[in-house]
């Protein structure tokens, strides 16, 4: 994971890509995997859950259309395995709920998501205070617990936060769930640069980021960017306009496109 950030002689921010394993079926997230991680520079995966809390309505359906679909954790960690045949460079971080980790156990989740090629694990509910056993098993296993910061983590529990992180911290750079309200660039500088300080790790801002313009804006002062909802929202799209239209093709022009703002917001002129 910290090979991505650390680049010689490339000092842009990454552009880090959220789509859901399962969504709208198996197949198709499969197909959308591997074209995202053509553009993106680290892929998140999301787990489907049924009550993921700290979504918006464009997760929360990705999810129901994922679990609709029949998708189990086996098959995330299925997807994860059958990219790393072609795909051994680009890093995989799962991102979701600790109920499913928990209900499959911490150590053999740890194992078998390392097996399968995950390189990371952002677990939203599971609070520092209590993620000893899971950071344990992560770390026996080599993979990253990347750790969320908000506009609410004050200066007391800022230390408890980023202990034990590793790989990033993702920094949640609004109050609220996912795909509702705009990232603003001018308000995460001084959050980004406190959160380097203390945990020594780079930053990668995510939830409000919907477009290339606001993406560039993020990219100028953060490690890294992460957007979401504006990928899901193309599956949505698509599924909506009937068959006639091409899913992967449709979120993959969007990831492009949100790729390059990234990639040329630090350049001349950007």
């Amino acid at each position: 994971m910290s090979r991505a950030f650390h680049r010689e002689n490339d000092h842009r921010a990454l552009f880090v890509a959220y789509i859901m394993a399962g969504d709208p079926d198996l197949e198709t997230s499969f197909e959308i995997l591997k074209g995202v991680a053509d553009e993106a520079d680290i892929v998140e995966l999301g787990m489907p859950f049924s009550d993921p809390m700290a979504e918006g309505p464009t997760i929360q359906l990705a999810a129901q259309r994922a679990l609709k679909a029949g998708t189990k954790m086996k098959d995330v960690l299925g997807l994860v395995r059958r990219f790393r045949e072609t795909d051994t460079v680009t890093p995989i971080v799962l991102m979701g709920y600790l109920n499913p980790v928990l209900s499959y156990g911490f150590e053999a989740f740890a194992n078998d998501a390392s097996d399968a090629g995950a390189d990371g694990l952002i677990i939203v509910d599971c609070p520092p205070e209590e993620a000893d056993a899971l950071t344990d098993a992560l770390e026996a296993a080599k993979m990253n617990l990347i750790r969320l910061a908000t506009p609410t983590t004050d200066d007391r529990r800022l230390p408890t936060v980023v202990k034990r992180t590793s790989g990033f911290v993702y920094y949640v750079s609004v109050a609220g769930v996912t795909g509702v309200k705009e990232a603003d660039a001018d308000a995460v500088a001084k959050p980004v640069q406190r959160l380097r300080e203390a945990s020594g790790l780079p930053v990668a801002v995510g939830f409000g980021i919907k477009t290339p313009e606001r993406a560039a804006e993020v990219a100028r002062v953060a490690d890294g960017v992460v957007v979401g909802s504006a990928l899901v929202d193309e599956i949505a799209g698509a599924l909506e306009t009937g068959s006639n239209e091409n899913v992967t093709e449709r979120v993959l022009s969007k990831a492009a496109a949100l790729a390059k703002a990234v990639r040329s917001a630090r350049s001349r002129g950007a």
